[in-house]
């Protein structure tokens, strides 16, 4: 049984109080590792790291081209070890083996090239003399120290996103995985250390009795930054209040998928599998609420229903299973409550809707693809973040109802319009309050673009230059040109005109 080690100052260590804690699989019940129950000692000494390395400018005093160097070799071993990490997050997470290692650790790994090359672009801007005698300069610094949470759908892949930025800009990192997904992120900090990452810069400590809560709220901290739900993000907002820390929150989401009649049926249809039942809907982009316009609602129910008895649900490792597990018993339960209480409230089950039986797997936590038609907008399956296999279909008449029921609920995260009629399109991508509106399409993101969340979805942006927003300071530097020990407005303060 292999047992994993935090990373803390540079040494990987076990936690103070000798606990270890098993990591489990979900998709077979089984023990796969064990790893460090984190103790506050072991918060405290990484945020004590994290602040030494920080205040010595072991890392923010190197040269943007020394930290681009390190990164991407961090990079380029993300790919070295790529059948390592897709295993580890595969049996971690219960997620088919191709989506770990075709898609998540792939765009991993990219994601932190990017920031590589964009960390020896963090230049200042060098303005006009604005008052005539003097010049002013833009200076963009790092914050300090991040705290970095992580959730259990896509582990190295919301690690990346978080550490990349904040490392490229010159922060110190103290991250915590999910408790359920730790066993990547615990490689990952292997992985740095063989980089080259100094020693204090990126601390990475499992979760452990109060860790959580008190490395968020930690005075030596700057800044959060969580993926997480909407209700996590709510805490961090509130326990970062007592030393304004910033806060960067990506959180939940409920994403509508508008298809108009002059929709191509066929590529709706596929991306409303695609973009449904992705990791087993868990994730927050995933394509949850249907809107269908009603003179084509039964063509599209019966293509996408023919499409959804095509998933195959089975064993994560092998080639051929398109949906896995979900996270844990725990999340099973959550979905199934879901769905009982919409079968409860008058929703039609179309299909699916309960436990799925694995043979062989009796243990793991899997449930069938689900679709359910419901109209009423405001039904708890419509409202609500399921985080599981589950579509709900919804009937509109009209360009206004669908764009006003889109925005209907507390998130903005994401949507997809789906229309030939480019002006329909346009119309719909400007009225979607939502951080990202994919047009013909569902799913897809680039290291060179946002992502982030409208209203409760959170605060900031991932990915991309605009994520430096968030861990970077400005500072305006005013130089005097004339050398007047006396200027000519000081008499406003002191003195006389002259």
């Amino acid at each position: 049984m292999t047992e994993y080690k935090m990373l803390i100052n540079g040494e990987f260590v076990t936690s103070t109080t000798g606990k270890v804690v098993d990591d489990i699989n979900p998709a077979t019940g089984e023990v796969i590792a064990r790893v460090p129950e984190s103790s506050l000692e072991d918060m405290e000494k990484a945020v004590a790291a994290a602040r030494a390395a920080f205040d010595d400018g072991r890392w923010s005093g190197l040269t943007h081209g020394a930290r681009s160097t390190i990164l991407e070799k961090l990079a380029q071993l993300i790919e070295a070890n790529l059948d390592e990490l897709s295993r580890l997050e595969s049996l971690d997470t219960g997620k088919p083996i191709k989506l770990a290692r075709d898609s998540d650790i792939p765009f991993a790994a990219d994601n932190l090239h990017f920031f590589a090359g964009a960390a020896r672009q963090l230049s200042g801007v060098a303005s006009s003399e604005y008052t005539g005698g003097h010049t002013s300069i833009i200076r963009r610094e790092p914050i300090g120290v991040v705290a970095s949470v992580a959730p259990w759908n896509y582990p190295l892949m919301m690690l990346i996103w978080k550490i990349g930025p904040a490392l490229a800009a010159g922060n110190t990192v103290v991250f915590k995985p999910s408790p359920e997904t730790p066993l990547t992120a615990l490689k990952l900090g292997e992985l740095a250390v063989e980089a080259g990452i100094p020693a204090g810069v990126l601390n990475i400590i499992t979760d452990g009795p109060e860790v959580a809560p008190s490395l968020v709220s930690h005075k030596d901290v700057n800044m959060v930054s969580i993926t997480g739900s909407t209700r996590s993000g709510k805490y961090v907002v509130q326990a970062s209040a007592e030393t304004i820390k910033r806060v960067h929150l990506e959180l939940g989401g409920k994403a509508p998928f508008i298809v108009y009649p002059d929709a191509d049926l066929e590529a709706a249809t596929q991306g409303a599998v695609v973009g449904g039942f992705v990791n087993c809907g868990q994730d927050c982009t995933a394509a949850t609420r249907i809107y269908v316009h009603e003179s084509i609602y039964d063509d599209f129910l019966s293509s996408l229903l023919a499409k959804v008895k095509q998933i195959r649900v089975g064993d994560p490792s092998k080639e051929s299973t398109d949906m896995g597990s979900l996270i844990s018993a725990r999340q099973l339960q959550r979905v199934e409550g879901f769905v009982e209480r919409a079968l409860r409230d008058g929703a039609n089950i179309l299909i699916g809707g309960k436990r799925a039986s694995i043979a062989g797997l009796e243990k793991g936590c899997f449930f069938e693809p689900t679709v359910i038609a419901e109209d009423r907008q405001d039904a708890e399956i419509v409202q609500s973040e399921v985080f599981g296999p589950v579509l709900v279909v919804s009937r509109f008449s009209t360009e206004d109802e669908v764009l006003r029921k889109a925005n209907g609920v507390v998130y903005g995260l994401a949507a997809s319009v789906w229309t030939r009629d480019i002006y329909k399109a346009m119309r719909a991508s400007q009225a979607l309050q939502f951080g990202t509106v994919w047009i013909n399409d569902h799913l897809p993101l680039t290291s060179e673009m946002p992502h982030g969340g409208y209203k409760e979805s959170g605060i900031g942006k991932d990915m991309s230059q605009y994520s430096f927003e968030e861990y970077t300071q400005i500072k305006h530097v005013m130089i005097e040109l004339g050398g007047q020990a006396r200027k000519d407005w000081h008499y406003t303060i002191f003195g006389d005109a002259e």
